[in-house]
């Protein structure tokens, strides 16, 4: 049961960096080159999609995680378990306070209602972000490692 358990948390956490370095790494750069008004419409429309499923992802994750970590306290690497569960926590904290109050702003502007300084809350959001996928690389490495 355990070794499923695993293996689930591995994959689910595992689908949840890839999608959020695609954002940073594939899908930001290419709304950052389109035209300004289809730029800000692409981050708005992302924002609306991707802010309804990343919140269930990553509670989702960090809920196997404490699973994994209470069901696999007395087997080795519990202890990189642990650590992955805090980095997770980290990146949820740090999502509700820093990236997802700019998210709301965002999915709801339009090029008729966006404010002046809309690029300048898109690199913050995008600083954050970069940050919070380093976080979540960890967490995942070191479930990987704590499954092998």
């Amino acid at each position: 049961m355990l070794s499923s358990l695993e293996v689930i948390t591995v994959v689910v956490v595992g689908l949840m960096v890839g999608v959020e370095v695609a954002v940073a790494f594939v899908l930001g750069p290419i709304l950052n080159a389109l035209p300004e008004d289809s730029a800000q419409l692409g981050h708005a429309h992302g924002g609306r999609m991707l802010g309804a499923a990343m919140p269930v992802w990553y509670l989702g994750s960090l809920g196997l995680v404490a699973v994994w970590a209470v069901a696999g306290r007395h087997h080795d690497h519990a202890g990189l378990v642990v650590t992955a569960g805090v980095l997770l926590l980290i990146s949820v904290i740090m999502s509700v306070l820093l990236l997802v109050p700019i998210n709301n702003r965002n999915k709801t502007w339009t090029p008729e209602n966006r404010p002046a300084d809309w690029k300048e809350q898109l690199n913050r959001w995008n600083r954050w972000h970069y940050v919070r996928v380093a976080e979540i690389i960890a967490a995942f490495g070191l479930l990987v490692v704590a499954r092998a």
